[in-house]
């Protein structure tokens, strides 16, 4: 969806969960709570008193399915500490490791979930799948002093509270989503991007492919999408576009960190980067121009040439192909040039297009006005909690992962002086961001009809990595605890003790983020 919609509307070792705080509460200082480092907060926790120390010849054990794992953990502490951190991939994990990482089968955990026992001896992180146990490494991290994110060697020394967590997902979808469409970013700057919203246990991310400024991924039965389509940008850059061996390589780099990617091709509108490439596209059979500028609303597929549905089959049959995750994002928003027949007509055909390539659709919440496929999902994006045409799908049965753009979109400015980004959803500071309850959100429909959150990055204004970095933190972070945090552990006053806690982290990655003031930033 674009950003400029039609409607613009504004210590102990018992088990310690984390509570909701009463009213009384929240007026008063932050509470204590374990590990008051880690976001998201976990499902519960206990902290004790004694401390693990990461001594310099500590091995990691790592075996069968959990070895990548091992190999990650030990990738990311080794700058910092400047250890050796082999890894043990013997079947049997020996107990003079001193952090142990084990696949133990445990229903009650899920695909992500983990527990995390820290003693003054060891470290063992168990999980029932290795998503789990890549899930538990991002909690681990964590717990160690700030100074473990940094790329050189540090001082240390590397402690860890000793006590337990067991921990797993309120919904199994928590994403991040990225617009490469109006201005392009590069395979080097995704990947940067995917290592960050993977230590917030953020699994999906959904690259925004295509647009009306620009068509960023080679089609090889549709050459010039990408080699004309793709050459400019907003503002009138150079553009460009993945070759197929790019998004490859991303897609590979995302399953490394359990991150699948969701590709949007966006349509029947937003679509002037097409248009311009194939005049057949057109009712009239005229290519318009290549388009830079920021308006919605201006294009359309023809919806009543064959032809549209042999390019639709084409370019979701090579995405398919080339993407192992199960959704193709097909947009659906803001098609002001298509009639509602013509919209209500095409919905249909698409979703059963990508459902003849083995796939699952999912559009922006505009396709709710058309008839859905059970397997549909919507993507909310609107600054309201009620819609009718989604009430009425959720009464089918639709399912919706939830992006209000008043409140979930990253490139809404911070405040009025921000120098990104744009505010006709609002301002999104960093208490807003947190203010909400997915599950509890839209009217008419259940909680268990929600699959979880996004945090959409439009990029009008955002040319580079800094850009990103500043615009999504500290605001996915926050999302990301709304995903997989239980209900009960949403509250501000304790929230914003733990975020500040990222912010050495983030000074020692070298991510640019928004040191919003109303957050107690540690130093």
């Amino acid at each position: 969806m674009s950003t400029i919609p039609r409607r613009l509307v504004v210590a102990a070792t018992a088990i310690t969960m984390l509570g909701t705080a009463t009213a009384a509460q929240a007026a008063t200082a932050p509470k204590a709570v374990p590990y008051a480092s880690v976001v998201p907060a976990p499902a519960a926790a206990t902290q004790a008193s004694s401390t693990f120390t990461l001594a310099s010849g500590a091995r990691i054990a790592a075996s069968g399915q959990a070895a990548a794992v091992g190999d990650y953990l030990a990738g990311a502490l080794r700058p910092a500490t400047g250890f050796a951190l082999p890894v043990d991939k013997s079947l049997v994990a020996h107990a003079v490791d001193p952090i142990q990482l084990l696949i133990v089968p445990d229903a009650s955990l899920g695909d992500e979930g983990y527990t995390l026992t820290v003693t003054a001896a060891s470290v063992v992180l168990s999980a029932n799948k290795p998503a789990g146990l890549f899930e538990g490494v991002q909690t681990l991290r964590q717990l160690l002093p700030a100074s473990i994110e940094a790329s050189t060697k540090q001082p240390g020394p590397w402690t860890i509270q000793s006590g337990k967590i067991t921990d797993h997902p309120r919904f199994a979808y928590r994403g991040a989503m990225l617009d490469v469409a109006r201005h392009f970013f590069g395979v080097d700057t995704v990947k940067t991007y995917i290592d960050e919203i993977a230590r917030y246990k953020v699994n999906t991310l959904h690259l925004h492919l295509s647009d009306d400024q620009g068509w960023r991924i080679q089609i090889n039965s549709w050459p010039r999408l990408a080699t004309y389509g793709g050459s400019t940008q907003v503002g009138g850059g150079a553009g460009g576009y993945y070759t197929q061996a790019q998004y490859k390589d991303i897609v590979a780099y995302a399953a490394s960190r359990y991150i699948t990617i969701i590709p949007e091709i966006d349509m029947p509108g937003h679509t002037n980067a097409a248009l311009a490439s194939y005049a057949e596209l057109n009712c009239n059979g005229v290519a318009p121009p290549l388009y830079t500028g920021t308006d919605v609303g201006f294009s359309t597929l023809c919806v009543n040439k064959d032809i549209t549905y042999k390019f639709l089959d084409d370019v979701i049959g090579e995405l398919a192909a080339l993407t192992p995750g199960p959704y193709i994002h097909i947009g659906g928003d803001e098609s002001q040039s298509t009639s509602d027949a013509d919209y209500q007509a095409f919905i249909p055909k698409v979703q059963q297009i990508v459902a003849n390539h083995g796939k699952i659709a999912i559009g922006w919440h505009d396709i709710s006005k058309a008839a859905l496929l059970p397997s549909t999902i919507g993507q909310y994006w609107d600054t309201t909690p009620t819609n009718a045409a989604v009430q009425a799908a959720a009464k089918k049965g639709t399912h919706f992962v939830l992006s209000p753009a008043n409140l979930a979109y990253l490139d809404m400015k911070y405040t009025s002086s921000t120098p990104l980004g744009q505010d006709w959803a609002g301002l999104i500071e960093a208490k807003t961001a947190y203010s909400w309850d997915p599950g509890a959100y839209l009217t008419g429909v259940n909680a268990s009809q929600v699959n979880g959150v996004e945090g959409p990055l439009w990029t009008e204004t955002i040319t580079k990595l800094a850009d990103i970095q500043y615009m999504a933190f500290p605001r996915l972070a926050e999302l990301a605890e709304l995903g997989w945090s239980p209900a009960s552990t949403h509250d501000w006053n304790t929230f914003k003790t733990r975020l500040a806690a990222q912010g050495p982290r983030w000074k020692a990655q070298g991510v640019n983020f928004y040191a919003s003031p109303q957050v107690p930033w540690a130093k």
